[in-house]
């Protein structure tokens, strides 16, 4: 089937495009980008007003499958992520049974072909069951495809451990991205540690519980010469560690989730609003302005949704007993036009550097170029179409979503992968 995408206005600053021209698709690939392309037989689908760009990578997704399938599965999730303008997402391990092998690693690749709306990049544990004790096989989830490795949702306690996971899986070339937190300062902490936590009455989580391991990992990549990705990072104190550290030179990148910059521990009242119980929890607006300014100015790498859709019987209950997370994949890239790129704090070219050159680039998957030859991996957004969070439904099983009802404007209308067309017009394929 080809393709020719009139008009766009195409953003792909890795080759220094800015303007608006036509992108011809045959097959699986871009077959040519320039001005007043002509192509018979090519369905012509007209841009005007839209911007095309690389397709958008959420490094940070649950897809909850295997084993948690009513919160959602391979297919709901991509479906999600078509809907939000991605053409890929790089499942976490944190299933059941756990992703610490080649066989399970097997069956996300195998299911995702199946059924995936996008391409599904699945990574594997650091440690076996997720327990910090034990090292994963590794080498066999790389032969089978895995493209990273974490223990997210868990940080892993043991300082010794997380060197002998970097000393041995880095022959491997692959990149380890840490959930920091440690457990002796987080203990059964809710919120942040604070104003909200001492008001409400709930147990504080202190960002000193976060700090400390992303510290303690910076070193020991140091140490040992891994790559080191923070995930999730919430505290300007954080930020400031890693950029230090990349100051230092050394491999070390971060991402950050458009919650833990739009939304505060103020957004948790007396109504206890399990939605916005996340893992690790929302800051202060100190810390939201910090990270806005580390995505402006490059110490942010990656923006991620940290996607994590729960039955709603489970954010039903009283907010000490509901799971941490919220969803994200449908709001993530409205949310960025909406509150950094419209008021001007970023670019469109920054935009896509976060979204899709990044996280590529980071997880050592294929770049995607607006050029002929490169793979067909594209998504196009209206900057200027209006909507309301939840108004129409969400595509994932789950609608923890803490945007709920949000007014946005940007949202993603066609998505093509590997010349594929997944989303059209807004529609889901």
């Amino acid at each position: 089937m080809a393709f020719l995408l009139k008009s766009a206005h195409i953003v792909d600053p890795a080759l220094g495009l800015d303007g608006v021209a036509d992108v011809l698709i045959e097959g699986d690939r871009i077959a040519e980008v320039g001005p007043d392309l002509a192509a018979e037989g090519a369905e012509i689908i007209d841009l005007t007003g839209k911007y095309l760009v690389p397709g958008l990578v959420d490094m940070h997704v649950h897809l909850r499958d295997p084993g948690q399938e009513y919160k959602e599965d391979i297919e709901s999730g991509t479906r999600a992520a078509a809907k939000g303008g991605f053409t890929g997402v790089c499942a976490m391990p944190n299933t059941d049974p756990v992703t610490d092998t080649g066989a399970i690693v097997q069956y996300v690749k195998t299911r995702a072909a199946e059924v995936g709306h996008c391409r599904v990049y699945p990574s594997g544990a650091m440690t076996r069951g997720l327990k910090g004790e034990a090292l994963s096989e590794m080498g066999d989830m790389v032969a089978r495809g895995a493209v990273a490795f974490t223990d997210d949702g868990h940080g892993i306690q043991d300082a010794g451990m997380v060197r002998t996971c970097m000393d041995y899986g880095k022959m491997f070339g692959k990149v380890f991205m840490s959930h920091c937190q440690d457990n002796s300062l987080v203990g059964e902490g809710q919120v942040n540690e604070g104003v909200v936590s001492t008001r409400l009455g709930m147990l504080g989580w202190p960002a000193e519980g976060e700090e400390v391991q992303i510290a303690r990992d910076i070193q020991i990549a140091r140490l040992t010469g891994a790559r080191l990705h923070i995930q999730h990072i919430t505290t300007a104190r954080g930020l400031a560690l890693v950029r230090a550290a990349k100051d230092e030179g050394l491999d070390v990148t971060c991402e950050a989730t458009p919650h833990h910059l739009f939304l505060t521990e103020d957004a948790i009242d007396d109504t206890y609003p399990t939605v916005m119980k996340v893992n690790p929890p929302l800051r202060t607006a100190e810390d939201a302005r910090a990270l806005a300014l580390g995505v402006a100015d490059g110490t942010v790498d990656a923006i991620v949704t940290d996607h994590a859709p729960h039955a709603a019987w489970e954010k039903a209950r009283e907010f000490a007993f509901a799971p941490f997370g919220m969803t994200g994949l449908e709001t993530s890239l409205a949310l960025m036009i909406t509150h950094l790129v419209k008021p001007g704090v970023i670019g469109y070219g920054r935009l896509v550097e976060l979204m899709s050159i990044a996280p590529r680039r980071i997880l050592g998957v294929e770049e995607v170029r607006i050029e002929a030859g490169a793979t067909a991996d594209l998504t196009v957004f209206d900057p200027e179409l209006a909507w309301t969070v939840g108004a129409d439904g969400y595509e994932s099983k789950s609608d923890n979503c803490g945007f709920d009802g949000e007014s946005l404007t940007g949202r993603a209308t066609d998505v093509f992968v590997g010349g594929m067309r997944t989303l059209a017009g807004g529609s889901v394929c």
